[in-house]
């Protein structure tokens, strides 16, 4: 008689166990944003006809432990020629990892845009297409004009890498489009290069 009256107990136990043991699996995690530590502008001169002149030179902003938005990494500055057309290719990196991520980016091409904001875009001083393979707007390669009367050396670009963003939401094809955040997704970089015109 007295295990009948434990055995509503027992069963108590078990299915409370039970309950808590489907409660405590882990929900699925976010695709969080990579850590990026390492964004490197790499700079080619191109002729008229967007073949290569000369040596090719980069830039380039770290954070050994990963460029945060809104953080401080250490950025170099740009130097670039008054009057030159310039491929610009950027590659970032994780190098906790050792990763190279901008082939991830190519990839996930849909889900990823960089756009190009800054005085250097908004007094004519640099203009900028995307050149990215296959007519991708990604933003990964670029066509950069440097203006031949910039009127001041000292200007800045910044460099906003978005992801999850609607890629057909209206003006998210300008690579100057500054109302970015209307397009939805998130930052995963917003960082600013200063630039000096020789």
């Amino acid at each position: 008689m007295k295990n009948l009256q434990k055995l509503p107990l027992y069963l108590f136990a078990v299915l409370t166990l039970g309950f808590a043991s489907c409660e405590s699996e882990d929900p699925e995690k976010e695709n969080e944003g990579e850590v990026i530590t390492d964004v490197i502008l790499k700079f080619q001169e191109i002729d008229g006809s967007n073949n290569p002149v000369g040596s090719s030179f980069s830039f380039k902003a770290s954070d050994s432990q990963g460029i945060v938005v809104g953080g401080a990494p250490t950025i170099e500055t740009v130097t670039l020629t008054r009057g030159k057309r310039y491929q610009m290719n950027i590659e970032v990196r994780n190098s906790i990892e050792n990763e190279d991520i901008t082939q991830e980016i190519i990839e996930e091409a849909d889900e990823h845009q960089f756009f190009f904001l800054g005085s250097a875009f908004t007094s004519n001083i640099l203009s900028i297409s995307y050149a990215d393979p296959g007519g991708k707007l990604i933003g990964v390669q670029t066509r950069l004009t440097v203006s031949s009367s910039p009127g001041t050396n000292n200007t800045s670009m910044r460099v906003v890498l978005r992801h999850d963003l609607n890629k057909s939401f209206s003006g998210a094809s300008n690579p100057n489009f500054e109302n970015f955040v209307q397009a939805g997704g998130e930052s995963d970089l917003d960082i600013t290069f200063p630039i000096i015109i020789n």
